[in-house]
């Protein structure tokens, strides 16, 4: 049985965890980590949740670990992140995070702590994303330069960061591909131009409205042809579902960083 610590709980993907619980008897949930405005509804909707039984609700990580934890799943907010990845370090926890809008010095010290702890970093867990991402990386390293790329993203309107942390990853995908780094060829924002536009730049747009779960496309532009690739996700249970079965994979690995493409890679997806 694994103990289970889940950061957030009181968010889209936080509640799409605990309904999906139930699908994943080894898993235990021992603590969950609220903002103190949402501690007394989390305490109540866990009173009658199945598999929560005893499960420690609290505003502070450090002090659900010291009951014990073989994971933490963490899909909160970008500011609470350094205390997160902190607490996990210091009680030598397995840590997956799926919050994005990090800054670079948050990412440096995620770099850090990978000697110390399993560290699973995800912009996005479901199978489908995950596997664009792949596709991404692979056409932009066949097509020639020329070929223009430009990354459209789509979420409901609560969402802050943009591009989004998915859009971002494809985007690397696709310098990766090109063998160059995005943030030498991204192109986030645009103005009018008295020039046309350079080859080589991967551009990013951003619409945010409704409540659109998840929209991605990947296009390759070229003269006279154009190459599209896409998912969308209608139902937020892919990634609840996604992130479980690789918070499972993650709680036996030994201290390092990995990725969501390590899990599928390794057949924890079974179809």
């Amino acid at each position: 049985m694994i103990r289970l610590v889940l950061v957030g709980a009181s968010g889209r993907m936080g509640q799409g965890i605990l309904q999906l619980l139930p699908e994943f008897p080894e898993l235990r949930l021992t603590g969950v980590v609220v903002s103190e405005r949402h501690l007394a509804r989390v305490r109540q909707q866990l009173a009658t949740q199945p598999g929560a039984e005893g499960a420690l609700c609290d505003t502070s990580l450090a002090a659900v670990l010291t009951k014990g934890a073989d994971l933490v799943i963490d899909f909160s907010v970008a500011s609470a992140t350094r205390a997160t990845l902190q607490a996990c370090v210091q009680a030598r926890v397995p840590l997956l995070l799926g919050t994005t809008g990090l800054d670079e010095e948050t990412r440096q010290r995620l770099d850090a702590a990978a000697p110390a702890i399993a560290l699973l970093v995800a912009a996005n867990t479901s199978l489908g994303v995950n596997l664009l991402i792949e596709l991404v990386r692979q056409a932009a390293a066949a097509l020639p330069v020329q070929f223009d790329i430009e990354i459209i993203e789509s979420h409901h309107r609560s969402k802050l960061d943009a591009p989004s942390g998915t859009a971002l990853a494809l985007g690397a995908a696709a310098a990766e591909g090109r063998e160059v780094e995005l943030k030498a060829v991204a192109l986030t924002s645009r103005q009018p131009a008295s020039t046309p536009r350079p080859a080589g730049q991967i551009g990013f747009a951003v619409v945010r409205g409704g409540d659109v779960v998840g929209e991605h496309q990947v296009q390759f532009l070229g003269v006279g042809e154009r190459l599209q690739l896409a998912h969308s996700a209608t139902d937020r249970a892919v990634f609840a579902r996604g992130a479980l079965v690789a918070g499972l994979w993650l709680a036996s690995r030994p201290p390092g960083r990995y990725g969501m493409a390590d899990v599928f890679r390794k057949g924890a997806i079974k179809q």
